[in-house]
């Protein structure tokens, strides 16, 4: 999930307003009240109990005993939820040093269904980021606050890490910066062999999380960071680097059957390929949607008629199906998954963000005071970290 969402129309109604229970006096908010925190709390126990009982079950069923798994588990919450602290803090407290009326961050519990045991939080804007040097501040706050933690806990991590036999699980997918750390932290392990390192699987989702908000489209951390640096010229490249993730999840699949028919294997392996690559879809869809909850207007321009509930069920369709057909070989099936796919890609084209003119993934606007040089370098070297980052199949099948 993205670590930060702004609601650009100013102050909310009276009633969206933090009143009454779970107010800090300590803690003001800059509209004058104080700042609301029980909520956020009660989501954060929630969120600690989703990932510690998530890595947990998932360490048991894997094979490990029960005393090691809870120890595992232990890590493994501490350190995610340390990094998911840091980014979210990043945000709050630049957005309190710019006079950005902030909420404290919102944590999402997921058990079991996300194996992570979290969707990560949010932090809720309640008033305009007027100019640029803000904008940046806070988008760059996050991503930058958080990997600081999470690349010394992936280095110490590794080197902590025990040598185990492989198992039957997923891999997790490399960037440019976690092949590094490999090279300079891992020890070797031996034809058959695998690292068991709570630690460092923590602090890689902490690098995954990351990636997933540099991504510079509208008000994710990268699309803040990139508007800062580009003005309005970033809503056109928002809009392609949407695109370009559609067109990915389809190169990604001819790319893995591809290597399948050079190996002699034919398609028969489809199901595992479109697992290994719908990331790519399911994230296309979600930013649409989240473009369209944090949009600058309170209604979708005339011609994106394309709601966030269908798009919702459609994805989430798409995915339970291609779930189910994970181990079928049945070309016949495949070809009706992949028409349902075309018929929501339709549906994209004539009323949603495929459509000319679409506004949904547009930025709201800012002062056009440009960045000064210093934060012209922290803007290049965030969106940098993008590329570092960035997992071309995050999780393997």
């Amino acid at each position: 999930m993205p670590g930060l969402t702004s609601d650009s129309n100013g102050s909310p109604p009276h009633s969206a307003m933090p009143s009454g229970d779970g107010v800090s006096p300590w803690l003001p908010g800059l509209s004058g009240r104080p700042l609301a925190w029980r909520a956020n709390a009660w989501l954060f126990l929630a969120t600690l109990v989703s990932v510690f009982a998530t890595s947990f079950l998932l360490s048991v069923w894997g094979g490990i005993r029960t005393p090691v798994a809870l120890r595992h588990a232990g890590q493994f919450t501490s350190a995610l939820l340390s990094i998911l602290l840091a980014h979210e803090f990043g945000h709050f407290v630049a957005a309190r040093t710019h006079r950005v009326d902030a909420s404290l961050p919102y944590f999402i519990p997921f058990p079991i269904l996300s194996p992570f045991g979290t969707m990560g939080a949010v932090i809720r804007m309640r008033s305009r980021i007027a100019t640029r040097a803000a904008l940046l501040d806070i988008g760059a706050a996050g991503p930058l606050a958080g990997m600081v933690l999470a690349v010394p806990l992936y280095a110490w991590g590794l080197s902590h890490a025990q040598i185990v036999p492989a198992g039957g699980g997923g891999t997790l997918g490399e960037s440019l910066l976690v092949r590094w750390l490999d090279r300079c932290f891992a020890p070797s392990a031996p034809d058959g062999m695998d690292l068991l390192a709570p630690v460092a699987s923590a602090a890689w989702v902490g690098m995954f999380v990351t990636m997933i908000n540099l991504l510079p489209v509208g008000q994710l951390d990268g699309g803040h960071v990139a508007f800062a640096l580009f003005g309005p010229r970033q809503n056109r490249v928002a809009r392609w680097v949407h695109r370009s993730m559609l067109v990915f999840f389809f190169v990604s699949v001819a790319s893995f059957l591809a290597r399948d028919l050079r190996a002699g294997l034919g398609p028969w392996r489809l199901g595992h390929h479109v697992g290994n690559s719908i990331f790519w879809l399911v994230w296309f869809e979600a930013l649409a949607i989240i473009g369209a909850v944090t949009s600058r207007a309170t209604q979708a321009p005339a011609g994106d008629r394309l709601t966030p509930r269908v798009r919702g069920f459609a994805t989430l369709g798409l995915l339970v199906v291609a779930s189910e057909l994970h181990d079928r070989s049945s070309i016949a099936l495949w070809a009706m998954w992949f028409a349902a796919l075309g018929v929501l890609l339709c549906m994209e084209r004539l009323w949603g963000t495929l459509r000319d003119g679409s506004t949904v993934l547009d930025h709201p606007p800012t002062s056009a005071t440009p960045l000064n040089p210093v934060r012209v370098a922290i803007a290049i070297v965030t969106l940098a970290l993008f590329f570092l980052l960035f997992m071309p199949t995050p999780i393997e099948s």
